[in-house]
């Protein structure tokens, strides 16, 4: 099992309490000699030094997890919690919450759901003992494990995801590329790319010349099968992403198949969520996007009605890293338009335009 993947999907997290994994994204970024940025809005920037010009690349994967907020005890063993994030109520009563408490997890039981609408904001949950205010609380399925090639934990969507960049970061580094490259983490995407639009408003980390890939655990589609390759998405539930550069992604993805077999990708548009290359692309940056096949999606197991282990394959998993770790070593190349495509066209037109 991945190291770095193991470490991180092990973190507590919730939309807006992201500490604990911007904490270990510092440490691992100090370790490697990268620089470390912050804006106002507490995104982060682990970008690999070097002194090119050249248009930077930036993966961009999010913090968060749908997760709860303990506030006050209502009583000596009932706490109330805001939730952030999106998932049914009906999978909320009876469902267990681990709270991450100093000292010890404490394990509760969700008794009543808070709607705003139709959608969750809040909880009333059984516990043993007292849970001081601001603790966080996920769904408790229990932290990372392996099953045959299938990688299960609480929290995929997006640990998985930063873990794949953060990998990718660090692989190319050891190589000789003059590409300048950086992994952006961001903040309260599940309540709607808070984080993200707060790094396009304040004008701190990105430039107007970068290239963005943004990096998801996306669910898995009928035809976008796990163990089936990594997922070149592209587009969302919202939108479509920069042509020319989605294509330069399929095309070094064609080149890794070629060298090894063993390399599996899809591409795909996957429309079970909006992703931040939404937000970036609407803000005119050049934006992209790649993704793994997601199990159970923000714990919600549809089949059974009950809360679940989210859980990806770890073939498609290493395959991602693998066209990440490429792309931040060779994304020089790449014209930024569809150059190449215009010669391959006007070569086939030159070749049959006799025939008109």
């Amino acid at each position: 099992m991945p190291d770095l993947l193991t470490e991180l999907t092990a973190l507590p997290t919730a939309p807006f309490a992201e500490t604990a994994v911007l904490d270990f994204v510092r440490r691992l970024a100090k370790a490697r000699r990268f620089r470390v940025t912050a804006d106002k809005s507490g995104n982060l920037l682990i970008e690999r030094p070097t002194r090119s010009t050249k248009p930077r690349l930036v993966l961009v994967a999010h913090a968060d997890h749908p997760g709860f907020i303990a506030g006050e005890m209502a009583d000596p063993r009932t706490v109330k919690a805001s939730f952030y994030g999106g998932v049914k109520s009906s999978f909320f009563v009876g469902s267990r919450v681990r709270f991450f408490v100093d000292g010890g997890d404490v394990v509760g039981k969700v008794t009543a759901v808070e709607l705003d609408g139709n959608r969750p904001t809040g909880a009333t949950i059984r516990v043993p003992r007292e849970i001081p205010a601001g603790t966080i609380g996920m769904w408790d399925v229990g932290g990372p494990k392996v099953r045959g090639q299938k990688f299960h934990c609480r929290v995929c969507d997006d640990l998985a995801g930063l873990a794949a960049g953060l990998e990718a970061l660090d692989l190319s580094s050891a190589e000789k590329s003059s590409a300048p490259s950086a992994v952006l983490v961001t903040r309260g995407e599940e309540e709607g790319f808070i984080g993200a639009i707060a790094a396009v408003r304040n004008k701190q980390l990105l430039r107007k010349t970068d290239r963005i890939i943004s990096i998801e655990c996306s669910s898995e589609q009928p035809y976008a099968k796990q163990g089936d390759g990594m997922i070149v998405r592209v587009g969302d539930r919202t939108s479509i992403f920069n042509s020319a550069f989605t294509r330069y992604l399929g095309t070094r993805a064609e080149a890794l198949a070629k060298e090894d077999p063993a390399f599996k990708f899809q591409r795909a548009l996957m429309p079970g969520g909006t992703c931040e290359a939404t937000v970036f692309d609407a803000h005119h940056f050049m934006a992209a996007a790649v993704c793994v096949p997601l199990g159970n999606y923000h714990n919600m197991n549809t089949a059974t009605g009950k809360i679940a282990a989210e859980y990806v394959d770890l073939r498609d998993w290493r395959a991602l890293v693998r066209l990440l770790a490429d792309v931040c070593l060779h994304h020089g190349d790449f014209t930024g338009n569809h150059a190449t495509l215009r010669t391959a066209l006007a070569a086939r037109h030159a070749k049959f335009a006799k025939y008109l």
